[in-house]
């Protein structure tokens, strides 16, 4: 179950002020809202959006929930709940007899609000239930009705500051005593060996996994009347949990949860149970007491054989090392003599290396003085050439400068040519757009003209038929009379509708543009 914020605190009974708990009532609705009959397959109506009208409707209110509860084809049924009771009656007012209209169906959906009975438990209950029940002793503890079970209660309103995560017994016992004098309280979340099985009535049955956020809780009254005193004020209501605003003169944010309340069926609390959930405890401990020392024997038996195999390793890793410590010595020897070998011949190239590089240098001493005599030959030469040259292509650059000014101006004028052309494409475009635009907008007003005058005369002619059909019921003898004048009606509206057609024929406009061509 979750927990919801809370906003109206103003119905709130204190619980255990120490601990901001609180009871607050539960202000349920049942809201009906009738559906239409369906005449077309395939058509439905959309939950959603009946709840989004319900929702309009009860503003400037609103549902803390508002769910389906039930769905069929002649009604849809809401379960709704509010912040406070005294918002019932206001919502009953403003939802009951009232009329909701949903898009694409022509009638209204009727609403019927009232307020929803809560499912609890009541003294004919439980006396009814200990009085039948077969196996059971009212004058023992927790076969008689004692006990209350609680469930959905959240984890971190009942826990301590040592465990915020789990539920205190002693602070359950201490907010619970408000009712009477407690007995007995038992928590089977704390019971860590509750989950492989729990003792009820005799039986052994599998335990469901626990959540961590709520759990349930048995308390045992010592007295009758403090068990009818739990009931009583528990009945209908939920939890309410206020928290501590860390500034002072202001309330903390408050949050409710939704809690289940029964009395106890099960005979968990009776002696006989505990007695067998103690010794199942016992067996279970046994059990994995047993395990551990099983597994310690196993663990000691794999430690050993872990030692022997650590040992084993140890003279294999010293054999290797030592094998691989006799290579590295003949391998350093092997390495040794191979640089000599190589530093002798490092020596001989280098030498030979020397040698070449000096012949090469001398060579391309009187290579470059050749070259140079050479590139003075030539830039005597280029210098000459360069200059005829200039001159030619001076000339050259004066007449292909006139050839580009020419072009460029023949070039402005066929643009300027080019854009009057498209400018005038582009004013008949927008001519012949518009008198399309209001030819569409012509059709489409004498199409709607022309439905609605024939919508009114249908329902005129509807009129008139169901006119003549309570004549034919009431005087069957002017049956042929009323046949013939109803065909003579018949007969004068097609003829009327005809003429109404040839009038509103107009001849067709040509386009502005053939115009304009021609």
């Amino acid at each position: 179950m979750t927990t919801q914020l809370c906003f109206n605190q103003s119905e709130a009974v204190e619980l255990h002020g120490p601990h901001g708990l609180y009871i607050k009532p539960i202000a349920k609705l049942n809201i009906s809202v009738t559906l239409p009959q369906m005449k077309t397959e395939g058509k439905s109506i959309s939950n959603w959006e009946v709840m989004e009208k319900l929702k309009r409707m009860a503003k400037p209110d609103s549902f803390l929930v508002l769910r389906v509860s039930k769905s069929s084809l002649e009604f849809l049924r809401f379960e709704a709940e509010v912040e406070a009771k005294s918002l019932i009656k206001v919502l009953i007012l403003r939802l009951d007899g009232k009329v909701i209209k949903l898009s694409g169906f022509p009638e209204p959906l009727k609403v019927r609000a009232a307020e929803a009975k809560i499912n609890f438990p009541n003294r004919h209950d439980w006396d009814s239930f200990f009085r039948d029940a077969k196996n059971m002793n009212e004058s023992n503890h927790g076969e008689r009705p004692d006990t209350i079970k609680l469930e959905g209660l959240p984890c971190k309103w009942f826990s301590s500051t040592a465990e915020p995560d789990k539920p205190s017994e002693l602070i359950i016992k201490k907010i619970f005593e408000l009712f009477g004098e407690i007995r007995n309280v038992d928590v089977p979340m704390l019971d860590p060996y509750r989950h492989e099985s729990q003792v009820i009535g005799g039986n052994f049955r599998t335990f469901s996994s626990f959540s961590t956020l709520t759990f349930e809780v048995y308390v045992q009254y010592s007295e009758y009347i403090g068990f009818v005193k739990a009931m009583d004020a528990l009945k209908g209501m939920k939890l309410l949990k206020k928290e501590m605003s860390s500034e002072e003169g202001k309330e903390g944010k408050a949050y409710t949860a939704d809690i289940k309340v029964d009395f106890d069926k099960t005979r968990h609390m009776s002696a006989k149970a505990i007695r067998k959930r103690e010794k199942e405890r016992t067996r279970l401990i046994e059990l994995e007491k047993a395990r551990e020392d099983q597994k310690r024997l196993e663990r000691e038996e794999e430690e050993k054989k872990l030692e022997d195999e650590r040992r084993r390793k140890e003279q294999e890793e010293l054999y290797k090392k030592q094998r691989k410590q006799a290579k590295l010595t003949r391998r350093e020897e092997r390495r040794q003599q191979r640089e000599k070998k190589r530093r002798r011949i490092q020596e001989e190239k280098k030498r030979i290396k020397q040698e070449a590089e000096l012949q090469r240098r001398i060579a391309l001493e009187e290579r470059k003085l050749l070259i140079a005599l050479r590139q003075l030959e030539s830039i005597r030469l280029l210098t000459e050439l360069l200059e005829r040259v200039k001159v030619v292509r001076q000339q050259e650059e004066v007449q292909q400068r006139l050839e580009e000014l020419e072009r460029e101006r023949l070039r402005q004028l066929e643009e300027e040519k080019q854009r009057k052309e498209e400018e005038e494409k582009m004013k008949l475009k927008e001519e012949a757009r518009k008198r399309r635009e209001l030819r569409r907008r012509e059709a489409h007003l004498k199409q709607r003209l022309t439905k609605n005058l024939k919508t009114r005369e249908e329902q005129e002619q509807e009129k008139k038929r169901e006119g003549l059909r309570q004549k034919i019921r009431g005087r069957s003898r002017l049956k042929s009379a009323v046949i013939q004048d109803t065909k003579f009606r018949l007969d004068d509206y097609e003829e009327y509708d005809r003429r109404k057609r040839e009038k509103n024929k107009k001849p067709k406009i040509r386009s502005a543009v053939v115009y304009k061509t021609r």
